[in-house]
């Protein structure tokens, strides 16, 4: 038996697995797809302290080493089911594990936009992660919809492997931060199309888009759609379980839950902000609580 079980290998899991395991509790960590969680994505990070620029995905990394170089236990398993208790059972699609408190940081996955044949295309020619497949593309022409922080970097980072790259955005102005904004104005190879949606994809492999700009239409030809328009959370394995608050997360106040020794961290809970530093944050508060739980058992 565990002491604590953290769902979920992101940034606020893998932080809670760092404290758990300082203050000598047994540890596992359960993840099912990516460690890192959606910052193992991003190309670049600039604004997490210590580090002036590095790859998600190496920080993801640090993250993990040093949580396992600590004791921590880690398994690629989905956890499909949490049964409440004292001692709590965690049912993955292998096994089962017991524990006396529970950490869920399942955190959030893309977005889709919702169009006809269009998870028939992921991975031919639709995409969710720039670096991981934009390598695909060099000298091409390809499109990324989304005008957040992230698909503006998505679109900064492709503008130097690919030909020509069409930043779609659906409103008159990109919500980004200011030095991300003039970077990517200043790029020959960007255009911008603000007011625009894209209301169909053409091709058995990607081949062009219909983009609905300013309410005319107009074909673009690109060999590849990288879509950034946001997250939704991954509340499925607790959503009968715990309350869920706005938009489906799960309701909680300072990361504890209506259920006492199961606490939530990172993207997957309501909170006002979602960083990296305020998933970082989550994964200490958490932990910290969950000590205390386990102290007071």
């Amino acid at each position: 038996m565990y002491d604590l079980i953290i769902i979920g290998a992101g940034p606020a899991g893998l932080t809670a697995g760092i404290y758990a395991r300082r203050a000598n509790l047994k540890t596992l960590i359960l993840e099912k797809e990516t460690i890192g969680g959606q910052i193992s994505s991003s190309p670049v990070v600039e604004n997490y302290p210590g580090y002036e620029e590095i790859s998600g995905a190496e920080l993801s990394n640090h993250f993990f080493n040093q949580a396992i170089n600590l004791g921590a236990d880690f398994e690629i398993e989905e956890v499909v089911k949490i049964i409440d208790g004292k001692i709590k059972k965690v049912i993955t699609d292998i096994g089962e594990y017991e524990a006396k408190a529970i950490i869920i940081a399942t955190g959030a996955r893309h977005r889709l936009l919702g169009l006809e044949n269009e998870s028939d295309l992921l991975g031919k020619g639709i995409h969710l992660c720039a670096t991981c497949d934009g390598a695909f593309y060099k000298n091409k022409n390809v499109a990324v919809v989304g005008g957040a922080n992230t698909a503006v970097q998505n679109a900064i980072y492709l503008s130097n492997i690919c030909k020509r790259v069409f930043l779609i955005c659906r409103k008159d102005k990109l919500k980004c931060e200011k030095r991300l904004l003039q970077k990517v104005e200043d790029m020959a190879n960007v255009d911008i199309l603000y007011n625009s949606n894209i209301k169909k994809i053409n091709g058995a492999e990607l081949e062009s888009i219909i983009v609905d700009e300013n309410g005319k239409q107009k074909k673009i030809e690109v060999e590849g759609l990288f879509i950034s328009i946001g997250l939704d959370p991954n509340n499925e394995l607790a959503s009968d379980l715990l309350e869920l608050g706005s938009n489906g997360y799960f309701l909680s106040d300072d990361c504890k839950t209506v259920k006492s020794g199961i606490f939530v961290a990172g993207d997957c809970r309501t909170k006002d902000v979602r960083q990296l530093t305020t998933a970082v944050n989550d994964g200490t508060i958490a932990a910290i609580l969950a000590m205390s739980y386990i102290n007071e058992m």
